[in-house]
């Protein structure tokens, strides 16, 4: 008999196992509690059990868990998570420090949410591996409660951001429950909703599940015509093009004081002109938002290329004289293939390669915290 994955149910399903072993109903949320806020692996933990509750539940039941099989360090404190799956296959998120002097204490987790991803961006590696599968629930929040396990008791994640591995909005469902798991006050991880961001190449019949979820929306634009966005983002664009998207971007219920996000790749000599930027500009009236310039981030075997420093000042500046609030992304974790497009497992993930020119990344001891 193949033994329950806790982690796995939802807490409905948590609730009806209750329920058919005739338990009381408060020893669900008590489960849950262990399962998220505890962040525990091991039934016999669960001390406020009985012992022969505990017995029956470990002869019944299982905790899966994500367990790192890589931790890579980048010289800016970035560090890559390579997680193996139950079925072997391989995703990775990232956790990146903010070492602003205002910000010293944000620490984010960008996580993954498909295995590839089914869209064919043409500036991205995670797009090269085409789609392999979805990832469930329980392994999207999982990602967060293995990095919550090596952080020692000093650091604490601040702020989630979906843009890892795949196209959240085409896994909707599996992101929708994770991030019920994630935000719930009573026995879930606890996350504020404001905290946690989805980025989405644009799959704008879906914006709207977004904002059921509460999150905060990030649109990954990088292009000013259905002809250039046709070339960089064939898969996206072609279902849902330009128009469409900011239609939709335009109706989006968005809360008080909230904006939405867009962002843009700059990659030399195919979106980052100056005419690209007046465009921008034409595209972006009368919305409520804030755009991020993302200089490309080089990988091997890509065509494209990073413009220069000089380029994307001068992309920015037309932006910010029009009135649009324009922030330059500085990449993090370039020399791990750890930045922004850079995502995807290799054929050997124990051989990573590497930008030219970057120094081999040292793998950092990981630390267990309950």
């Amino acid at each position: 008999m193949s033994l329950i994955d806790l982690i796995a149910l939802s807490a409905d399903e948590v609730a009806a196992l209750v329920r058919d072993w005739g338990w009381p109903r408060y020893r669900a949320r008590q489960t849950l509690r262990w399962l998220y806020q505890a962040r525990i692996t091991d039934i016999g933990a669960m001390t406020d059990l009985s012992h022969s509750d505990r017995t029956r539940l470990a002869a019944e039941a299982r905790i899966g868990s994500l367990t790192p099989s890589e931790v890579l360090t980048s010289e800016d404190g970035t560090r890559k998570f390579i997680f193996p799956l139950e079925d072997g296959k391989r995703i990775e998120s990232v956790l990146i420090p903010d070492t602003s002097s205002r910000s010293h204490d944000r620490l984010t987790l960008c996580l993954s949410t498909q295995v590839g991803c089914s869209l064919d961006c043409t500036f991205c590696l995670t797009g090269q591996m085409g789609l392999q599968r979805n990832l469930s629930a329980h392994e999207i929040v999982g990602q967060v409660l293995a990095v919550q396990r090596v952080l020692d008791s000093e650091h604490h994640l601040t702020n989630l951001v979906l843009m890892g591995m795949g196209e959240p909005l085409a896994n909707a469902a599996a992101v929708a429950e994770a991030i019920h798991r994630l935000t719930n006050q009573t026995w879930g991880v606890g996350f504020s909703p404001r905290r946690i961001t989805l980025s989405t190449a644009g799959l704008s019949s879906r914006l709207k599940q977004v904002a059921r979820m509460g999150v905060n929306l990030a649109v990954s634009l990088n292009a000013t015509t259905n002809e250039q966005r046709n070339r960089l983002m064939p898969a996206v664009n072609k279902a849902y093009p330009l128009e469409t998207l900011l239609a939709a971007c335009r109706t989006f219920p968005l809360k008080p004081r909230r904006r939405l996000t867009f962002e843009y790749v700059l990659l030399a000599g195919a979106n980052d002109t100056e005419q690209d930027a007046a465009r921008l500009v034409k595209l972006m009236r009368g919305l409520r938002c804030k755009i991020n310039l993302i200089p490309f981030n080089e990988f091997p075997g890509n065509p494209h290329r990073r413009p220069s420093d000089e380029r994307v000042l001068r992309f920015q500046a037309i932006l910010t004289r029009h009135g649009l609030e324009a922030y330059i992304r500085k990449s993090k974790g370039r020399d791990i293939l750890g930045a922004c497009g850079q995502l995807g497992t290799l054929p050997d993930a124990s051989v990573l390669v590497r930008p030219p020119g970057t120094q081999s990344p040292s793998p950092i001891p990981i630390h267990s915290h309950a």
